[in-house]
């Protein structure tokens, strides 16, 4: 079987520009310990916002608490069309790891203005820290379509 010179080239280079890829891929992932997220944890979704069963199940408002002096955590629970809290308020130049969870469906976690975005799982508990130096209002949305009530689903961080 004859295949013409040009149809060569283009397969030689396809087969080359794969390689290269698979190379990347390899060398990101073991030379440099770049690694897709795992969750932080698992957790019992039908249990989850139960008092004393995680810290999700405590009150809206003691789910975001201070560590130490300019480190916060917050524990966001996504459940139908809201986030709980839906405000978190922390001062200016403040660290803050959010523990986000879902309680029903596949949620989404976006924080404008920042590169705060996570999936939020049924069961797992997704971790990011972020530390917010300048005072404002960001607003957090899922987007992740969670059925009819999605667009009413945001919140707000307020940095003061």
């Amino acid at each position: 079987m004859h295949i013409d010179r040009n149809e060569k080239i283009y397969l030689i280079g396809s087969i080359i520009l794969l390689v290269v890829f698979a190379l990347a891929i390899f060398i990101s992932g073991f030379a440099y310990g770049i690694q897709v997220p795992l969750p932080e944890a698992q957790v019992n979704p039908n249990t989850v916002a139960t008092p004393g069963a995680s810290p999700w199940g405590a009150p809206a408002e003691e789910r975001v608490r201070e560590l130490a002096p300019g480190k916060y955590e917050a524990y966001i629970l996504a459940q139908t069309w809201v986030f709980s809290p839906a405000t978190v308020t922390i001062p200016a130049g403040s660290e803050v790891t959010f523990y986000l969870t879902s309680k029903d469906v596949q949620h989404g976690f976006i924080l404008q203005g920042t590169n705060i975005n996570m999936m939020v799982l049924p069961g797992q508990v997704s971790k990011l820290t972020a530390t917010f130096n300048n005072p404002g209002e960001y607003f957090f949305i899922c987007h992740e379509y969670c059925g009819v009530g999605h667009q009413t689903m945001y919140g707000r961080l307020i940095v003061e």
